[in-house]
């Protein structure tokens, strides 16, 4: 019996179209042939791309959550397909296609789906660096290599680059990450993104540090927390702990393939000051003597 899509990505149905992403493009860089050579890994690698070939498009996950696996068990070649048409399958190395025809010849032209990518070069160039799995059949197009600081990738900028004695100009989109390819006409980039002293990056959302007072984070205050687009103030609850993890919605990095942001999130840390006066040091020797298990707690 196969396994439950969700689970082999171990993801949940509610799960949204980017966590669908991180969740695969995790699996695949770990389980990949290039990267790990048990048979076992070869195996897993195609039961990964196959849960994401179906949960990663939208009518192909209605469908399997309606009918299961055997919406997709159809034989090969002119079967009626569970979206209707004339479908037809094929495979190039451990991605599987379809396509559609209106019930011409190839004079009428293809509706290809790869799964959420406009060709299976897409993919490869996503996740694996631009490896080529059809050999020499695609011209390849000179490939550089360009390094951008953090605040360029996630927000887009323009950049002059010289090719061949020439300078361009390109501009970056919002949203690329590091290994992240794009075209630009008769050349592709791959960017190199900087590490931030402030920020952490995981897929589209930011991870950062709000450092706050014992007193502080005791009593409640108002913080100026350092985002993307500037600082933003937010209010701290009194009895805050160390490590809680306040979110800040719509304030991570832009989808680099669709629409929407991903989220901010504010890890609290609490300093403890390495050098008290005598009068602070009587005081917290006060506070230590009148606490009680139900005001501590």
């Amino acid at each position: 019996m196969a396994k439950d899509y969700y689970q082999v990505l171990d993801i949940t149905k509610s799960s949204s179209a980017d966590e669908i992403k991180k969740a695969y493009r995790k699996l695949a860089l770990q389980y990949h042939p290039d990267r790990n050579k048990t048979k076992e890994a070869e195996e897993k690698f195609k039961e990964v791309t196959k849960a994401y070939e179906v949960l990663s498009d939208t009518q192909k996950k209605q469908t399997y959550d309606q009918y299961g696996h055997s919406a997709f068990e159809q034989p090969f070649g002119g079967a009626q397909g569970p979206f209707g048409g004339a479908g037809q399958q094929g495979r190039y190395g451990p991605f599987s296609y379809t396509y559609t025809t209106s019930g011409g010849g190839p004079a009428e032209g293809f509706d290809f789906d790869f799964g959420g990518f406009s060709d299976p070069f897409e993919i490869f160039e996503q996740f694996f660096g631009g490896a080529n799995p059809f050999g020499s059949s695609r011209q390849r197009k000179p490939t550089y290599s360009l390094t951008i600081d953090f605040k360029d990738a996630v927000q887009g900028a323009q950049k002059k680059v010289t090719i061949d004695g020439k300078t361009r100009n390109i501009k970056i989109p919002p949203g690329v990450d590091n290994g992240s390819r794009m075209s630009f006409g008769d050349f592709d980039v791959v960017f190199e993104v900087k590490g931030d002293p402030k920020f952490k990056r995981e897929g589209n959302d930011i991870i950062s540090e709000q450092e706050l007072s014992f007193s502080e984070a005791s009593l409640g205050t108002e913080a100026e927390v350092e985002t993307i687009d500037g600082k933003l103030k937010i209010r701290i609850p009194s009895g805050t702990q160390p490590n809680t993890v306040i979110r800040l919605r719509g304030k991570g990095v832009p989808s680099l393939r669709g629409s929407g942001r991903g989220d901010q999130y504010v890890r609290i840390k609490i300093v403890v000051p390495k050098n008290l006066t005598a009068r602070q040091k009587e005081l917290l020797r006060e506070f230590e003597g009148s606490k009680t298990k139900k005001n501590w707690f």
